[in-house]
């Protein structure tokens, strides 16, 4: 027996994956011409196996499925466990939500691969060249449509039409008018206004505008409609909806598409080496939803009153108990339409504008029309997981955590706790909860990677990793306070957004770039219908009229703390260039002697 064996011979005897092929099977046989030159020859097409395909296949989708799962998995391990050891309540219909949590993995799987192959490259061909081949107006009105369009295609925005289902409209009429009746012009506004954040993010990119007076004045508004809004108390129930919107938006879809197009704009004008390129669209896309929906819910009240909403309920919930209602109205009809709906109109629109104004053809027309299909595919198979997975296991827990301090209809044993020790478990698990999710973000990452670039270093990726983290629990803490003891949401918002304006105008520009566009990359097609469906499940639970603001809360959260954390950065890299350039200078008896 030998005593040493060749690494690949031992591979090969173990069977990893390695098989030995005649070169005469691969290899075509070489023709030649007449002056004895080889004549060039075309391979035929490749015929794989179905064991061969497989084989090819499964590492592929296996690594999708797993990035998608490590997202989805913890958080619904998460909320199942507290549930069951400290709400001591078992989940209702364990197997209807761990099959539509498959589905939600599923459906993103697909959905974000169609996107990579399809969509993406429709953004960055139109990005490269729109600016070279029309003006500029043409390529700010054509901003303004793709901002309507990626917002339809955004998959939390089902999330947010789903919510209207747990509204009640004798106690939220104006609520449930927008969420039931106007729910395609609410999605519109919010595209609309997603489509003019990304108009004045691309004349940023073009004119190098500093983000800091964008803040300012888009706040001023933002904040001026909140405090008149919390003065009438049906519009009031309306403002936690209103700043919800703004976490919906920047998704997967809007950010990169929107971003494609605003950079490209600025590369063509010579502009696009900027550091701080691609900053900003998701700030100012998370705020102008804000000021796009309280209009919208100005005018529903000025054309339509409490009555006639409260009757049109009751209209539609009988209809809806008499089963009257169509196939593609009824889940999970709903729920496949609208995920047509949503890709559909977004591709014909970009397919358009590449083909009829730019003149140019589909660069691979085959991979390209595969991935518009998994797209589809994947939204409609995400959206079912979406009403029977996320929504639902955020719903049960939300609506069984008051059980902890107070007595709720459907937990036996309620309260489980002293009503001190109940209520600490259950900020406990917001805090752990909010925590959990933003470190789960892939996204997360790439942005610290691009914050310590921009700050040279000193402000490190776990910095800011640890500071966005820490943000958003106590912002998703606070927002289960407001639930729990009714607070004014008002008080909730408006000083932390003063705070935020104070440290951004003493923070440099990198730092304010990073610390609002952090909130964006936090609020993922996971999280936020999760976390929207704990909140208006811990809504009815504490008879709440709405459970939103608990998005807005968790946005704005990260931003000051990021801020925060940038600062005393800045204090420690001040300290450490003071002592050193202590350590660097002489003495005055150093200085005698050195005469001497």
């Amino acid at each position: 027996m030998k005593d040493t064996i060749r690494y690949g011979d031992y591979l090969r005897e173990l069977g990893a994956g390695r098989r030995e092929v005649r070169a005469a099977d691969v290899m075509l046989p070489v023709r030649r011409g007449g002056d004895g030159g080889p004549i060039p020859t075309t391979p035929g097409k490749l015929k794989l196996q179905g064991y061969e395909v497989v084989a090819l296949l499964r590492p592929y989708l296996y690594a999708r499925f797993a990035e998608q799962a490590k997202a989805v998995v913890p958080l619904a391990v998460y909320l199942a466990l507290f549930q069951i050891l400290i709400l001591r309540q078992l989940v209702d219909n364990s197997w209807l939500i761990t099959g539509g949590l498959f589905a939600v993995i599923i459906g993103l799987m697909f959905f974000m691969e169609g996107l990579k192959l399809g969509l993406m490259p429709f953004g960055e061909l139109i990005g490269k060249t729109l600016p070279r081949k029309s003006p500029l107006p043409i390529v700010l009105f054509i901003t303004l449509l793709l901002g309507i369009g990626v917002t339809f295609a955004e998959p939390a925005i089902g999330a947010l039409q789903a919510a209207g289902q747990n509204i009640s409209a004798e106690q939220a009429p104006y609520l449930w008018a927008l969420l039931n009746q106007w729910t395609d012009m609410l999605v519109l506004v919010v595209g609309a206004s997603v489509g003019l954040a990304a108009v004045l993010g691309t004349l940023r990119f073009l004119y190098g505008w500093s983000l800091k007076p964008l803040i300012y004045l888009t706040l001023l508004p933002v904040l001026g409609l909140t405090v008149f809004g919390a003065m009438d108390a049906e519009f009031a129930k309306v403002m936690g909806l209103a700043w919800d919107t703004g976490a919906v938006t920047t998704g997967p879809v809007t950010v990169p598409l929107v971003l494609a197009l605003g950079i490209g704009i600025a590369a063509a004008a010579g502009k696009g080496d900027s550091g701080l390129s691609g900053f900003g669209i998701v700030t100012l896309a998370s705020l102008f939803p804000i000021i796009g929906v309280f209009l919208l819910a100005i005018y529903v009240a000025s054309t339509t009153n409490p009555a006639d909403i409260i009757a049109f309920a009751a209209n539609a919930a009988a209809s809806i108990d008499s089963g009257a209602l169509p196939w593609y109205q009824r889940s999970p009809g709903l729920e496949v339409i609208t995920g047509i709906r949503a890709i559909l109109p977004l591709v014909l629109f970009l397919f358009f504008i590449l083909t009829v104004i730019l003149r140019e053809k589909l660069p691979r027309p085959g991979e390209m029309l595969f991935g518009i299909g998994l797209t589809i595919f994947g939204m409609c198979v995400f959206n079912v997981g979406l009403t029977y997975g996320l929504s639902m296991l955020g719903s049960s827990a939300g609506s069984l955590v008051p059980a902890a301090f107070m007595e709720v209809s459907g937990a036996s044993g309620s309260p489980l706790y002293v009503y001190q020790v109940g209520l600490t478990l259950a900020l406990i698990f917001a805090w752990l909860l909010g925590c959990g999710a933003t470190m789960a973000e892939p996204a997360l990452n790439a942005l610290g990677v691009t914050a310590e670039q921009l700050t040279n270093g000193f402000f490190r990726k776990r910095a800011l990793i640890m500071a966005v983290s820490i943000g958003v629990a106590f912002g998703i803490t606070a927002g289960v306070t407001k639930l729990i003891f009714d607070l004014p949401l008002v008080w909730l918002i408006v000083p932390p957004y003063l705070l935020a304006v104070f440290l951004t105008v003493i923070s440099s520009e990198e730092l304010v770039n990073v610390a609002w566009d952090s909130a964006g990359v936090t609020t993922g097609p996971i999280t936020v219908p999760l976390v929207l469906a704990m909140g208006l499940g811990l809504g009815n639970a504490t008879n709440a009229v709405e459970g939103f603001g608990i998005l807005c809360l968790a946005s704005i959260g990260p931003t000051i703390s990021v801020l925060l954390a940038g600062q005393w950065a800045q204090f420690q890299a001040r300290l450490q260039a003071k002592a050193v350039s202590t350590e660097q200078r002489p003495g005055r008896e150093e200085e005698v002697q050195a005469l001497i």
